[in-house]
């Protein structure tokens, strides 16, 4: 596989982080000053890294070892230096540490990704044919979308189920989504060579679109393929909480691919592996929306298709997948995984659960309320709290 802009972060114990202001210039003399200072403490690596953040870029230095003794207002005093901020968490690079670590998230190709912005992926579960991936394109164009999902390799449960089109179907999907205006695409990888089979598609389709990798609920664990996305930073990575382990665990395959150098990942609540949510296909957990907020930088995805599987209606005349969908919105997801397909009958993969084309407005419409819901519930909490 191609570095794709390797970069390594650290392998070391990351103890505490020097955050310099805003804006500061990584090769100016403040900085310069921060690190000459360092040098006088034995056992104290530091390491600069910049967090590209979505309107500005933060200026951080890692400090790796024997940190204990270090004098923290000594530091502060130091020019250009906002804060220092002591490791006590687990998520050491993705951690928001009690609040003091800023969520700046990230731009891609020219879409804003962080933990104020909101951004509807609707798209095939699985590829199936160049015409229904058209006409979902076309869909999404009309209702003013810029971001789908759109499956090219799909891991199954069965070894005799439909495993995606694979590289075949991949150069028509990126023509089409220049065609229509899609600037991102999630697309599940389930191995490296993906990444090249990926990258090698879009330059010889002119680079009409972007993608988003992710990483299914399967292979939450599979550590070699999460230390692979994170040595790239071409591609920004969406990590989808594994079905049958712990928030922890899920959170902590976040961690891999940060401490890899790629910082730029959303991380998916997509239900959990549990008959307790019989009969949906999984147990919701989008409650955990502010948790994961509040314990990480990252932005939240949800992915109410996978939680619910079906597409039973409640006696009010509202699909369970709507339902699912305003739980996490109104709880201040900032981003939804959802599938619709032209012909759910005829789909390939995952058919019983995927919206009609025809209900993306009221879908749209109804995830539009919930956001406006919480901003509303936000502006509350904000006049209280400073009452």
């Amino acid at each position: 596989m191609q570095p794709g802009g390797n970069r390594k972060v650290m392998k070391e114990s990351l103890a505490m982080i020097i955050i310099m202001k805003p804006e500061i210039d990584p090769k100016g003399q403040e900085l310069h000053q921060v690190l000459q200072h360092l040098k006088q403490y034995p056992g104290v690596t530091a390491k600069v890294h910049s967090v590209k953040g979505a309107t500005r870029t933060l200026t951080e230095v890692y400090l790796i070892g024997s940190t204990a003794t270090l004098p923290r207002e000594a530091i502060e005093e130091l020019p250009g230096v906002e804060r220092v901020v002591k490791i006590s968490e687990k998520y050491r690079l993705i951690g928001r540490h009690q609040g003091q670590v800023e969520a700046v998230g990230f731009e891609y190709n020219g879409v804003v990704f962080n933990q104020d912005a909101f951004h509807v992926f609707a798209g095939l579960c699985a590829v199936d044919t160049r015409e229904h991936v058209e006409q979902m394109l076309r869909a999404l164009q009309k209702a003013g979308l810029t971001t789908t999902r759109m499956g090219a390799y799909k891991p199954r449960t069965s070894p005799y189920d439909f495993q995606g089109h694979g590289q075949a179907c991949l150069s028509y999907v990126f023509e089409l989504a220049g065609k229509y205006g899609i600037k991102v695409i999630t697309m599940e990888i389930t191995h490296e060579d993906h990444i090249d089979e990926i990258r090698k598609a879009l330059t010889e389709s002119g680079n009409p679109t972007g993608v988003m990798l992710q990483i299914g609920t399967r292979n939450a664990q599979n550590f070699e393929l999460l230390k692979v996305v994170g040595q790239q930073d071409e591609f920004p990575v969406l990590v989808k909480r594994g079905m049958g382990i712990t928030l922890e665990e899920s959170l902590n395959a976040c961690e891999y691919v940060a401490s890899e150098g790629n910082r730029r990942i959303v991380f998916c609540l997509r239900g959990v592996k549990s008959h307790l949510g019989d009969p949906h296909r999984n147990f919701v957990d989008f409650a955990h929306v502010p948790v994961v907020k509040r314990l990480t930088r990252l932005p939240i995805c949800i992915d109410p298709s996978h939680s619910v599987g079906r597409r039973d209606r409640a006696p009010d005349g509202i699909l369970d997948i709507f339902h699912a969908t305003a739980q996490g919105v109104i709880a201040g997801a900032n981003m939804v995984l959802v599938d619709f397909h032209p012909a759910p009958e005829r789909a390939l993969c995952d058919g019983p659960q995927a919206l009609l084309l025809e209900e993306l407005e009221a879908f749209l419409e109804d995830v539009a309320i919930a956001r406006e819901a919480y901003e509303k519930r936000k502006a509350l909490a904000a006049r209280f709290t400073q009452a």
